[in-house]
């Protein structure tokens, strides 16, 4: 995958980009990542990229020309996902990681200000995401937590393949809990199902707990899950369990 990013802050990505999985997807060469100044696209005396809005109004708005003139010098395809960080943008989830892990070719849009001037939504972009519904100071800090959720769903990119199908939200539901050694820390012990051998079980606990934690903590996605009948019966027992 390669992945571009258009921003006034390039020196913001150097830390995330260098470091852990990221970093050892570089050195593999699954990922190739630039970070592109679009300041150095402007077409003015001042290198200026922002301007008042017309009609008026707080702030300023990022305009067109380098943002366009920066896209012109990237190798762009029909295939491209061209990414607007946006707080009017879809909110972000691990489907939405899994869709963009299958492109070949990424780049985001960073912006500041107030706001960018519609016609770069209108032409450029094919995709606007959110990570939140609040307000940051730029399109920066997103992109990067974007790249991390969408990188490390590439093959090759984990040491081991399978270990993020067991993610909370892969499945739809929030993961069970993990444990480690040692078997007891401080008066508290590893569940014994854990400790059992039997593979059979430990998979029906896992899959129980993880019912029982999205019903705990994230109800809202049980809403939207296929339960099954066995399903249904463990999160019932454990919602009368809570009104106890």
């Amino acid at each position: 995958m390669r992945i571009d990013y258009l921003t006034l802050f390039p020196e913001m990505f150097e830390g995330v980009l260098n470091a852990s999985i990221l970093k050892r997807a570089r050195e593999k060469q699954i990922l190739q990542t630039r970070t592109i100044n679009f300041r150095d696209y402007a077409n003015n005396k001042h290198n200026q990229v922002d301007d008042y809005p017309y009609g008026g109004g707080q702030g300023m708005v990022l305009k067109p020309e380098p943002i366009f003139n920066a896209m012109r010098d990237l190798d762009t395809t029909e295939h491209t996902r061209v990414i607007l960080m946006t707080p009017q943008g879809r909110r972000f989830d691990q489907q939405q990681a899994e869709s963009l892990a299958k492109a070949d070719h990424l780049v985001f849009i960073c912006g500041h200000y107030e706001g960018y001037d519609e016609r770069i939504r209108e032409t450029l972009v094919t995709d606007e995401f959110s990570v939140g519904d609040f307000v940051l100071t730029g399109g920066e800090l997103p992109a990067m937590v974007m790249t991390d959720a969408i990188v490390r769903l590439i093959p090759e990119v984990l040491g081991n393949q399978v270990s993020h199908e067991d993610d909370s939200f892969s499945s739809g539901l929030l993961e069970y809990p993990q444990y480690t050694r040692p078997r007891t820390f401080e008066g508290h012990d590893v569940p014994d199902v854990l400790l059992s051998g039997n593979h059979a079980h430990i998979e029906k606990w896992r899959r129980e707990q993880s019912l029982i934690r999205t019903l705990e903590k994230r109800p809202d996605l049980l809403e939207k899950y296929p339960l099954t009948k066995e399903d249904k019966k463990i999160v019932e027992s454990h919602k009368r369990t809570l009104k106890m």
